[in-house]
């Protein structure tokens, strides 16, 4: 899956002074390669009896939606605060350039159901902890937690350590 960095655009000081920015988008255009990463999270997870996947707006949507689809499961919206319409539950975390609020609906995961939590970066860890709060709260089952990018060097995996992670490519 390494092999997939080259259809990865890396800009610097986005979104801020410092930041190298990952940009998936070089790769979603390319139809052979979106599937190929849609086809490997499928492969890992479809015995897996998954019954939801949780995503965070926005690219997480593009992957959760394409794999809920192939899954035949439930997608599960994670959006900033203020964004979704009925009664939603909150957290907050930090993020590598400051902190942010994410919420889901509070009727969206019933109790044991079986997530998978997937974004397309793993960074510093805590939009991913703050999806795993969000989902214990519901009482739902976290099957899995996993990525299309992680970037090392941030250790964003021990704070979700407890969890199976999976991830396609790392930095």
């Amino acid at each position: 899956m390494e092999g997939l960095k080259q259809y990865i655009r890396s800009i610097p000081d986005f979104p801020k002074k410092g930041i190298l920015f990952r940009d998936i988008t070089t790769l979603l255009k390319n139809p052979a390669k979106f599937k190929q990463v849609i086809d490997v999270f499928y492969d890992k997870y479809k015995d897996k009896k998954i019954e939801a996947i949780v995503a965070a707006e926005a690219r997480g949507f593009i992957l959760g939606g394409a794999l809920a689809y192939k899954l035949d499961c439930a997608f599960v919206p994670v959006r900033k605060k203020g964004k979704l319409p009925a009664g939603t539950i909150e957290a907050t975390y930090e993020l590598e350039y400051g902190t942010d609020t994410i919420c889901m609906h509070k009727d969206a995961i019933k109790p044991k159901e079986r997530v998978l939590i997937l974004d397309d970066l793993l960074a510093t860890g805590g939009t991913a902890k703050a999806m795993c709060d969000l989902v214990g709260k519901t009482g739902g089952d976290i099957v899995g937690i996993a990525f299309m990018i992680e970037l090392c060097d941030l250790k964003g995996r021990d704070k979700i350590k407890e969890y199976d992670i999976f991830t396609l490519i790392t930095y």
